[in-house]
């Protein structure tokens, strides 16, 4: 049984954490485009230093980059049976890119989620963001902090704020993402492809409205 799903939603929405869950459970690839632009920009590919003058800034990359890097991932035999796609689509154009595509390679969509959450939650979550500089390991210093203060409990690594998790940038973001990709909601909507969660409350708990919205069996 095949599943392809996006998951929409502002940064800081908790779709990465959902999308590894459920992607694993499905046995399908999680997709997510900040890990790809994040390793082409540490790559120095052309791509990813393309990507970095927006990513530093809080813009959004362009579309023909993000897409030429989707495209490729969608061509790898893991992806035969579906996939969860984390952070794109995140522009109409982009959106409409994704539908030639399926529709060259006779794939459906099976939904779209969406995760509600307020602005001031988001940007607690974000400014609170710390990466391990080592292996990667990403901390909330309010809900899942270190055990030691500015240390990763994997590996033992520096813990960062990254540039873009700043509050001036992280606002910037948030500002990008309704002007730009809010539009999408209407898109997918208008498709009736559009199943709208809560992103706020217990891991578990998101997890199930995903999972009911997928059409998939709820652990009771």
């Amino acid at each position: 049984m095949s599943l392809r799903v996006i998951f929409l939603g502002p940064p800081g929405a908790g779709k990465g954490t959902q999308a590894r869950e459920l992607a694993a459970s499905s046995r399908v690839p999680h997709v997510a485009t900040g890990d790809m632009l994040r390793e082409a920009v540490a790559d120095k590919t052309s791509l990813g230093l393309e990507a970095k003058r927006y990513m530093d800034s809080g813009g959004l990359v362009p579309d023909d980059v993000v897409i030429g890097l989707v495209g490729e991932r969608l061509e790898q035999p893991d992806a035969k049976a579906g996939c969860v796609l984390d952070g794109f689509p995140r522009t109409v154009a982009q959106a409409q890119a994704l539908d030639a595509l399926f529709a060259r390679k006779s794939l459906t969509l099976d939904r779209v989620i969406y995760f509600n959450v307020s602005r001031p939650e988001l940007l607690r979550r974000l400014t609170g963001r710390r990466v391990c500089r080592t292996c990667g390991h990403t901390y909330q210093l309010v809900s899942a902090p270190p055990k030691v203060a500015g240390k990763c409990d994997v590996c033992g690594g520096e813990l960062y704020q990254r540039p873009d998790d700043s509050e001036a940038t992280v606002a910037n973001r948030l500002d990008v993402y309704e002007k730009q990709t809010a539009p999408l909601l209407d898109y997918y909507r208008e498709r009736h492809l559009l199943a709208e969660i809560s992103g706020e409350g217990p891991v578990a708990e998101v997890a199930r409205a995903i999972r009911k919205a997928v059409g998939q069996p709820v652990a009771r």
